[in-house]
């Protein structure tokens, strides 16, 4: 398995604006911005919470939302503050907003199939 990553473009209630490079992360819940890109795009805390690492250790970080843009579409989305050193991630809430799943065969975004009950 490889690792995907995606160019975004992400904007806070300012209308300040960055691009990011996200990893694609279908195992992580929220997107992650960057401590220098939220800094940037002027976005503040709304909210901490307690997060799972892979590893099994628990982190508590601070959540914003943000109105992000991919070359599969844009919406608004809920996002882990980072802190200095962490990295650009693409949680499963923001491709699940943005109706987008990830082919891992193709490693590339896809439209997600809808089902009608």
């Amino acid at each position: 398995m490889g690792l995907t990553y995606v160019e975004g473009l992400v904007a806070g209630p300012t209308s300040k604006q960055a691009t990011v490079r996200f990893l694609v992360d279908s195992g992580a819940t929220y997107t992650l911005l960057p401590y220098g890109i939220w800094q940037t795009i002027e976005l503040s805390p709304k909210r901490s919470v307690v997060f799972t690492l892979a590893d099994g250790t628990t982190i508590a970080r601070q959540v914003s939302e943000c109105h992000i843009t991919l070359p599969e579409g844009e919406g608004h989305t809920p996002v882990i503050l980072g802190e200095p050193g962490d990295e650009a991630l693409l949680g499963i809430v923001t491709l699940e907003i943005l109706g987008l799943v990830l082919n891992p065969f193709t490693r590339t975004l896809q439209p997600m199939r809808m089902m009608l009950a």
